[in-house]
This record gives structure tokens, sequence and C-alpha cells, in this order.
């Protein structure tokens, strides 16, 4: 049974920076994807960084390039979401989630099976 659970939200200010964790735990193979999705009051969710278990290639919305970065530790079996220059437009509800073994990786949510509860990140200007 895969588990994600994310730690590492909270509150900052506008060009501030958080990092967020997600310790993951179960039968996950290094094609699975990993995935971090938003959501904002009133808005539909949205992907934001992805990467695959094994490391490689990483995809990224648009509006988070050159800011966040999403990294792993195998060792502790932890994905990682550092973001810098941080907006109230980046205020939201942020979701890890992990596809099953074999996935495209990109942030199209129907292929993610598992998701975190959440950890909410708070952007003040």
């Amino acid at each position: 049974q895969v588990q994600l659970v994310e730690s590492g939200g909270g509150s900052v200010q506008a060009g501030g920076s958080l990092r967020l964790s997600c310790a993951t735990s179960g039968v996950l193979y290094s094609s699975t994807c990993i995935g971090w999705f938003r959501q904002a009051p009133g808005k539909e969710r949205a992907g934001v960084a992805a990467s695959r278990r094994g490391g490689g290639r990483t995809y990224y919305a648009d509006s988070v390039k050159e800011r966040f970065t999403i990294s792993q530790d195998s060792a502790k079996s932890t994905v990682y979401l550092q973001m810098n220059s941080l907006s109230p437009e980046d205020t939201a509800m942020y979701f890890c989630a992990a596809t099953g073994q074999y996935c495209s990786l990109d942030l199209v949510a129907t292929q993610y099976r598992h998701w975190g509860q959440g950890t909410q990140v708070t952007v003040s200007s």
C-alpha cells in the first residue's frame, strides 16, 4: 500500500522560500512518477512539478519554472519541492501524488493513483 505524507507548508512573505517534503512508503518503482499538485480555494487542482522516482528528467508547469525545483533523497524515500521567489499567487494546498509502475512524465492528474493529504502554503504580500 502506497502512502504519501506531505510536510513543510506554512506562511511566508512574498519573495520568500519554502521546501515541501513528501515522505513515501509502500511499493514504488523507479519508473513511478511522483508529482506535486496544488489547489487554491475556488480553483481547479493544477500540476506543479514531476519527476520519476529513479531520477532523471523533471517536468514543470510554466508558472513555476525557474522558481521551483523537484528533487528526491532515495535513501529517505522522500521527494522535495523547493519553492523560491514565492508570490501570493502560489498560495494553495499542495499535494504530492504517485502513479503506478508506468507513467508518462507530465502533470495529467488522472494518471496519479496515490495522493497525500496535502500541506498548506500561504504567501502574503
